[in-house]
Formats: C-alpha cells, structure tokens, sequence
C-alpha cells in the first residue's frame, strides 16, 4: 500500500501521514500541481473530487467537491499559504457550501505537505494541524483518517499512468 503510516497525535492536534511512491519527487508533485490528476486521487474512491478552480500559487484559492455514492455533494476550499516547488506545499482545507463558498474560514484544517527522495523513491509527508480537538474528533469521525488512506492509494495507479 502507497500509504506506510499514519500517526495521530491528540496532544499536537495532528494527523501524519507518510506515502512513498516508486517516482521522482518531481512527478509526485505533479499530483498536487495538476488539478485534472488531483481530482484522480483527492477523495476517497467512493467520493470522487472534482476541482472546478485550482489556483496552485502562493495565496491561491481552489474550489472543488466530492460526490457520494448516491449522487450527493461535499464542497471544499483550499487557500494556498505556501509553495516550494517540488518540496513543499501548505494550505488550509475547509468546508464550502453549495455556491463553493467557505463556510468556515475561521477553523480550518492546515496541511503541510513536504516530498523528499529516499533511495529511489518519493516519499510525501502530509501533516495536517486542526485548530482544537474538538475539531479534529469531529473530522474523525467524519473518517477523514480513513478517508485520507484510501485517496491517497489511489496515486500509485495514477503515477502509473504513461498518459500523465
């Protein structure tokens, strides 16, 4: 499996996840750069994303959805805090309501996503701060832990992909 570990620290208030892939740090970066391949693996299988704005920059906004398996919507927003291409990555991911509009600005999750290369091979950390516990237990339960695994086993299949 892409993903070899998870680590969820209460105290920290953070969710880690730790992915190595059999590609260049430069290709890996690619999925997050590419909204075409980010809608590939961003969500879950059962809960495709589609992005309809993807400003990959420095203060930058995406707004995108997921869509459930009977047909029903998840929005989400992404404001990008910070870039240095192909290394790092920090954004803030919320809730958007159904015009993609955020509706939580205020408490946001904040993702740090660093790609380095190990051996021959990347490996993608993304460590995602929450804001309280409070917050963090409520997107647990929502299955984001599970949630982030399963999207995240979909990006050998995309790496794999001679068409990107």
């Amino acid at each position: 499996m892409t993903v070899v570990s998870t680590h969820k620290d209460v105290q920290a208030l953070t969710l880690t996840f730790v992915a190595e892939f059999a590609a260049s740090v430069e290709r890996v970066w690619q999925v997050w750069q590419d909204p075409r391949q980010l809608e590939r693996w961003w969500g879950p299988p059962t809960w495709p994303a589609t992005f309809e704005q993807h400003d990959f920059a420095v203060g930058g906004q995406s707004r995108y959805y997921m869509t459930g398996p009977e047909g029903e919507k998840a929005h989400g927003w992404w404001a990008i805090t910070a870039i240095d291409a192909p290394n790092r990555l920090e954004f803030d991911d919320g809730f958007s309501d159904e015009d993609g509009e955020p509706v939580d600005t205020s408490d946001p999750i904040h993702l740090v996503v660093t790609i380095e290369a190990v051996d021959s091979r990347a490996r993608m950390t993304t460590v995602a701060t929450f804001t309280s516990a409070e917050r963090m237990e409520q997107l647990l339960a929502m299955g984001m832990q599970e949630g982030m695994r399963e999207a995240m086993g979909q990006i050998d299949a995309l790496l794999a992909d001679a068409s990107h």
